[in-house]
């Protein structure tokens, strides 16, 4: 689908990529278990004709300023910035944007991209890491619909999200917290999302 004015579901994968999954410095291959969901997705928004496919991408320069908090990772030119090739095939006809920090909203183009679906009704969120990158979308992007007075649906299903295990980030803890903040922000957070091929 070319014509963004006719999408009514959007569906995102954030940072579903191989730096948070099984290379480098930020990589937890624990959230690979949501691949088989992440897939189930894809193929159904790859059938679903009034769909469009998004993947959000983290690609920094080595001299990222986020760098200041984060260990350096997504560094532009390695493997790490690669979609996981479980995903890589719906890569194909789907809009791709490059971020440099944790909240795809600020990327250029992304917000007018999203204002040209004017029969946007669903936004599906999806990927890593739930409480970081993910609710940095989910929330901004709320947000916008309700400064627009726009009642468009943003789903996050609890089984296509995860994130990292680390010493001061519990991942059971953190997963809990960002789907409270998520739902408190009118995020419509579910446990799986019902919908067939």
């Amino acid at each position: 689908m070319n014509n963004l004015e006719s999408v009514r579901r959007l569906y995102i994968f954030v940072d579903t990529t191989n730096a948070f999954a099984r290379e480098g410095l930020l990589a937890d291959p624990y959230v690979l278990h949501t691949v088989s969901e992440l897939v189930r997705i894809a193929q159904i928004a790859t059938t679903d004709e009034e769909g469009k496919l998004m993947f959000i991408i983290d690609f920094h320069t080595k001299d990222s300023v986020e760098f200041d908090r984060y260990p350096e990772h997504s560094i532009e030119g390695t493997n790490e910035v690669k979609v996981i090739s479980e995903l890589t095939p719906y890569t194909k006809d789907a809009l791709i944007f490059r971020k440099n920090s944790t909240s795809a909203m600020f990327v250029n183009n992304f917000i007018e991209t999203i204002l040209k679906m004017n029969n946007l009704e669903e936004v599906i969120i999806m990927g890593w890491d739930t409480d970081i990158c993910v609710m940095n979308l989910a929330i901004p992007l709320q947000n916008l619909f309700d400064e627009l007075n726009r009642r468009v649906k943003i789903i996050v299903p609890k089984n296509a999200v995860e994130t990292y295990d680390a010493p001061n980030h519990n991942r059971d803890e953190y997963n809990e917290m960002a789907f409270k903040f998520m739902n408190q922000a009118g995020i419509e957070v579910v446990k799986k999302l019902e919908r067939k091929k």
